[in-house]
C-alpha cells in the first residue's frame, strides 16, 4: 500500500512510513507554531508596554502644561503643544490596538495548536487509526488545510518532510516578515527543498 505526499504528487514507500515518525513531525511542527508565536507575541508585549509608557508620558506632560498655564498669552503655545500631545497619544493608541489585535491573533495561533494536538491524541489513541498512514495523511492535510497564513503552511511542509525545528522557524520567520511587510527583512530568498 502506498500513501500520497501532501502535495498529492509522489507516493511514499510504506516501508518508510512509520507512526512514530509522524507523530514525532506532528510535536516538532506544534513546537515550531509555539516558538513562533511565542516569538511573536513578545513583540506585542514590548510594543505595549512602550505605548503605555508613552502614554503616561504625554498625560503626565498635559497635566503639568494645564498647571503653568498662568497668563493668557501663553494660550497659544499650549495650544500647539496640546495638539502635538494629542497627536503623539494618538500614535500610542493606534499601536496599542494593533497591538492588542496581534495578540489575539496570538490567542488564535495557541488554540490551534492545541486543536491540532487533541486531533493527534485521538488518532493515537484509535488502535485502527493509529498505524494508518491514510489516517495521518487526512489529519495532516486537515492541519495544513486550516491554516491562514503562507507562512505556516511552509513551515507545515518543511516539518512534514523532516525538516528540523530550528529550519522551519527560521523559514517561518522569512516568510512571515514577507507576508507582514515588515521592514527589518532581509532580501535573501531562502531555498526551501
Amino acid at each position: 500500500m502506498t500513501q500520497p505526499e501532501a502535495d498529492g504528487g509522489q507516493a511514499l514507500n510504506e516501508a518508510s512510513w512509520s507512526h512514530v515518525k509522524e507523530t514525532i513531525n506532528m510535536l516538532y511542527l506544534a513546537v515550531c507554531q509555539i516558538e513562533a508565536t511565542m516569538t511573536d507575541s513578545n513583540k506585542s508585549v514590548d510594543t505595549l508596554t512602550d505605548s503605555f509608557t508613552k502614554l503616561a508620558t504625554h498625560t503626565n506632560s498635559v497635566v503639568a502644561q494645564v498647571q503653568d498655564l498662568s497668563k493668557v498669552e501663553e494660550l497659544a503655545s499650549f495650544k500647539s503643544d496640546l495638539t502635538t500631545t494629542a497627536s503623539a497619544l494618538n500614535v500610542n493608541i493606534n499601536s496599542s490596538i494593533q497591538a492588542f489585535q496581534f495578540y489575539d491573533r496570538v490567542c488564535q495561533r495557541l488554540d490551534h495548536v492545541a486543536r491540532s494536538l487533541e486531533k493527534v491524541s485521538q488518532l493515537m489513541s484509535e488502535n485502527e487509526s493509529i498505524k494508518d498512514p491514510v489516517a495521518w495523511r487526512d489529519l495532516q492535510n486537515k492541519i495544513r488545510d486550516s491554516y491562514t497564513m503562507e507562512a505556516e503552511r511552509i513551515m507545515f511542509e518543511y516539518i512534514m518532510r523532516g525538516g528540523s525545528v530550528v529550519d522551519a522557524l527560521e523559514i517561518y520567520r522569512h516568510h512571515f516578515n514577507a507576508e507582514e511587510g515588515s521592514p527589518d527583512q532581509d532580501n535573501d530568498e531562502i531555498e526551501l527543498f
